[in-house]
């Protein structure tokens, strides 16, 4: 069973969902956007279920994280992809908040130095937006590029991390 709920952020609305072993979803922004038909495209088989109240604790980390009370979240995942895929996803996890890795850096993390394009292209499905930090992977000359969200919600959202981080803004 997926459940689904949806909140507003500084993004716009988000659709997060859950399995029963944990987050398998949260999407926003022009390339996904928050809506059940992209839910739907993810799990054909399954029929989402409302429940706000189930993922209260989840909503919760997720506003924290938007209020710059939160650097970190302690909820289980559920993605799903290709073993690449949970691999560059895995990696992702690994890059500190307010940091930025480039996808030559995150090729080389998870084995493959010349797979800067397959990297980017499991980036781009990733699921778990926020969470599972995709928006912290820039450019070769450290610009902003790539990002299902939009850009400009990148910008934004390395510029949050960076400040409430007390690092140099983006």
């Amino acid at each position: 069973m997926i459940r689904y709920a949806t909140t507003e952020s500084p993004l716009g609305e988000l659709l997060v969902a859950s399995t029963e072993r944990g987050v398998c979803a949260v999407s926003f922004g022009e390339g996904q956007a928050a809506s059940l038909e992209w839910l739907k495209g993810l799990y054909p088989d399954e029929e989402p279920v409302l429940d706000a109240a189930g993922l209260a604790g989840v909503l919760a980390e997720l506003a924290a994280y938007f209020a710059g009370d939160r650097q970190a979240f302690t909820f289980d995942l559920d993605p799903r992809g290709t073993p690449f895929q949970l691999k560059v996803w895995e990696a992702l996890r690994a890059i500190p908040y307010g940091r930025t890795w480039t996808y030559k850096e995150l090729a080389e993390r998870v084995g493959s130095p010349n797979g800067s394009r397959a990297v980017g292209l499991a980036n781009r499905s990733n699921p778990i937006g926020i969470v599972v930090p995709c928006h912290r992977v820039v450019g070769a000359d450290g610009s902003l590029v790539g990002y299902a969200g939009g850009l400009e919600a990148k910008r934004w959202l390395l510029s949050h991390e960076r400040r409430v981080a007390g690092l140099t803004l983006f």
